[in-house]
C-alpha cells in the first residue's frame, strides 16, 4: 500500500500540530514539538492494536478518537480528510463507529 499523509493535530493539553501517515501496517503520528513527551512525538498505532475509531469534535473542528486495546485513547483533529482516514482504517479491519 502506498503511504498516505493526513494533516492532523493531536489533542493533548492543547492542539499539537503534526501529521498522520498511514501505511500497510500502522498509523504514525509525528510532531516536531519538543515540549511533549517523547512517545507522543513519534506515535505508532498498529492497526492490530486499535480497538475502534470514532468520530468526534474538538471545538468546531472535526476529529477522530482512536481507542487502543491497551486502554489509551488519542484524539486527532484531521483537516480536510476525516472520512478518507476512517475509510482507510476500516479497510484494514478496524472497527469504525460513526
Amino acid at each position: 500500500m502506498k503511504k498516505q499523509l493526513f494533516i492532523a493535530s493531536l489533542c493533548h493539553r492543547g492542539m499539537l500540530g503534526g501529521d498522520l501517515t498511514a501505511d500497510g501496517n500502522a498509523l504514525t503520528y509525528r510532531t516536531a514539538k519538543l515540549t511533549v513527551a517523547r512517545e507522543l512525538r513519534h506515535l505508532e498505532m498498529k492497526y492490530a492494536d486499535i480497538l475502534a475509531v470514532t468520530k468526534d469534535k474538538a471545538g468546531v473542528f472535526p476529529a477522530v478518537n482512536i481507542h487502543m486495546k491497551n486502554g489509551k485513547d488519542y484524539k486527532f483533529v484531521v483537516f480536510l480528510a476525516r472520512k478518507r482516514l476512517m475509510d482507510l482504517v476500516k479497510s484494514h479491519g478496524v472497527n469504525v463507529i460513526s
